[in-house]
């Protein structure tokens, strides 16, 4: 019996696919095709059944950071220096919605009619999305964001040109001073990983409370608990939201509460916890420039209900700093530093460092800003 005929059987006898019954049936036929011939068609079989097909070389490619598929028109990859299009044959529309469907199965997700889109994580650490049409045009879409293999601590970024030398200083006295603070910045602009390497520098001794809508955020230090939101079943229960999360977490003892990405109504709790006495809490968000940190909260409350004012009086005393990315054609870098503070009756975000020339220099809060970490 060939290979194709052993995996037909293996699939009517209902045994799901694993790694040892896939070398198994590459054993078969080992005699025949020989060991080069066999360890390639091992490698074949398991990206095709277990992995992501002819996506898997370029997932596990090193400084690959994304792999976007856009239905039969084309597979994108950004190596670190923005999307390029790469010659990668993924069949006609089936056969992409195939992969996606399977993909969302390994991260334990449903993908199909009735839930036309899904988040997830792959076995790996590897983050999933996926549409499917008529959400998406022509064929299923797929979004593969591939995790570091390495977690940088804030020297490693340092080396990178993440931050310099005043930047460097200045983010280690952030988190020693316990301040409370939102790493803000656009989509890949290293969000996560600088705030994976802020809180590598937490104390040992103290408690992060992680809370992620889907598992991302990787924290390199002795005491972290993660919490993980749920999506409904296929009868549309049991959905655990972040929300919910936020609140649970707050009676898990943090010393330091984290919200991985602050997107949605848990906004609410967080400001509310790090308003009563929840030091050092922190979380990313979404913002393209750090003076519209504000606006993006204010957004953000109004889905939890609550009042421009509302928000901006809760932020301005649980929000201390603001450390805002960009992606630029050198890298990630960090691009200011800014402070929290009232005016006039508004709320506004005040440059304390700012980036010119390629150094981070003292802004007009320089002097508020160190008053705050010391």
């Amino acid at each position: 019996m060939t290979v194709g005929g052993t995996i037909w059987r293996h699939i009517r006898e209902g045994e799901a696919p694993t790694p040892t019954n896939v070398a198994a049936l590459v054993r078969h036929d080992s005699a025949v095709l020989g060991a080069e011939r066999a360890d390639e068609l091992r490698r074949r079989l398991s990206a095709d059944v277990l992995g992501a097909g002819p996506l898997e070389v370029l997932l596990t490619e090193p400084g690959v950071t994304d792999v976007l598929v856009n239905g039969t028109s084309g597979v994108w990859v950004d190596r670190g220096d923005g999307l390029r299009t790469v010659a990668v044959d993924l069949g006609d529309a089936e056969s992409v919605r195939r992969l996606a469907v399977r993909l969302a199965g390994a991260a334990g997700r449903r993908l199909d009619e009735t839930s036309p889109y899904v988040d997830g994580l792959l076995p790996g650490g590897v983050r999933l999305h996926a549409l499917l049409p008529p959400l998406v045009d022509g064929a299923a879409h797929i979004s593969l964001r591939v995790p570091q293999r390495r977690r940088p601590d804030l020297a490693t970024l340092h080396r990178l040109g993440a931050v310099d030398d005043a930047g460097l200083s200045l983010l280690r006295r952030l988190v020693a001073a316990r301040s409370a603070f939102v790493i803000s910045g656009g989509t890949g602009s290293g969000k996560t990983t600088l705030l994976g390497a802020l809180l590598r520098e937490v104390d040992p001794a103290e408690r992060i409370v992680l809370v992620e809508d889907v598992r991302e955020l990787q924290v390199d230090h002795p005491h972290v608990v993660r919490l993980e939101a749920r999506a409904p079943n296929v009868e549309g229960r049991g959905e655990v939201t972040l929300t919910t999360l936020v609140r649970q977490s707050l009676r898990m003892r943090p010393d330091r509460l984290v919200v991985g990405e602050v997107r949605g109504a848990e906004v609410r709790e967080l400001l509310s916890a790090l308003n009563t006495g929840h030091e050092g809490g922190c979380g990313t968000v979404h913002a393209n420039a750090s003076t519209d940190v504000v606006a993006r909260f204010e957004a953000l409350g109004a889905l939890a209900g609550m009042s421009p004012e509302a928000v901006r009086t809760q932020l301005a005393s649980a929000i201390s700093v603001v450390v805002h990315l960009r992606r630029t054609p050198a890298g990630r870098q960090v691009s200011e530093v800014g402070v929290l503070r009232r005016h006039d009756g508004q709320v506004e975000v005040v440059p304390g460092l700012v980036r010119e020339s390629g150094e981070l220099r003292p802004g007009p809060a320089w002097a508020t800003l160190q008053e705050r970490l010391s």
